[in-house]
């Protein structure tokens, strides 16, 4: 059984346990945060679908990404959480599902569902199952810490992605909303937005892009990211956020924040954007 080791622990986010729990509190009370730790148990409303949160060092992203993980503490547990992030290494295959085995992080291991995961492959050919894409890949592991501070015990379908293009995300979101259909079920799509922008051009670029994300229109999505020139690194992971709410229900994404790294550091001169939207069954 394998086991992946973090590979950004004590970079993005404290290596240690302790450390860690406090910087997520933190992140929930910053000022930029929803401003309340998230429930201990959860509540019995249904219906999120999926969640569109940032992948960047905890206290650069951090605040915007728990508001997101806030709402999921008010909904009911899902038992899997599929997270499908951008391959910013451009080691691997097309789309790579993690083995068999599991995923440690300070927090704690978490198991690979291996049902899921092999429902998936039998589903679409743009799957491979490998390790070596997910081995240094950032944007899947750091949703873990803040998903286990929430759920606690659950199970977990990584999937890493070097082809994002429109086709291939439509054809990976229709997998993954067929197989997870009945399935106590959870999808986080991680990606930050304008990279290293001045503040004002940032905004309006990643204004662009949410919009067409929040209308849950995937052509829109990828037009308005080649008309702008938009530097969002997991376009992908969002487009299949998207096909995902609209095949299971969702009217509309909701946007929880933005703010970019020029509002939790004061320097505007080049930013990156971050969002936190989710997309939930019939709103």
């Amino acid at each position: 059984m394998r086991t992946r080791k973090p590979c950004v622990a004590g970079t993005f986010y404290p290596s240690d346990k302790r450390d860690l729990l406090k910087l997520i509190g933190d992140c929930f009370t910053n000022e930029l945060g929803p401003g309340r730790l998230p429930r201990k148990e959860g509540g019995l409303e249904e219906g999120l679908i999926a969640l569109l949160s940032p992948h960047a060092g905890y206290i650069y992203s951090g605040p915007v990404a728990s508001h997101g993980f806030l709402l999921l503490s008010e909904r009911k547990r899902p038992r899997t959480v599929v997270v499908v992030g951008p391959n910013h290494t451009g080691v691997g295959t097309d789309v790579s599902l993690y083995p068999e085995g599991k995923w440690l992080t300070p927090l704690g291991a978490i198991d690979i569902d291996n049902e899921l995961t092999y429902s998936l492959v039998r589903r679409s050919a743009r799957f491979s199952i490998d390790d070596f894409s997910h081995a240094s890949e950032h944007s899947i592991e750091v949703q873990l810490p803040f998903l286990q501070y929430v759920l606690g015990e659950f199970k977990l379908v990584p999937i890493c992605m070097l082809d994002q293009s429109q086709e291939t995300s439509l054809e990976v979101g229709d997998a993954i909303a067929e197989a997870i259909v009945g399935r106590e079920t959870l999808l986080v799509a991680s990606s930050d937005l304008t990279h290293y922008e001045p503040a004002e051009e940032a905004r309006k670029k990643d204004e662009q892009v949410i919009s067409a994300v929040l209308a849950l229109d995937v052509g829109g999505l990828y037009s308005t990211i080649a008309s702008t020139g938009s530097t969002a690194c997991g376009y992908g992971p969002m487009a299949i956020a998207m096909r995902v709410a609209q095949r299971l229900g969702a009217e509309k994404g909701t946007l929880l924040k933005y703010a970019n790294s020029g509002d939790i550091m004061g320097d505007n001169r080049a930013v990156v954007g971050y969002s936190s939207v989710t997309f939930e069954k019939g709103r």
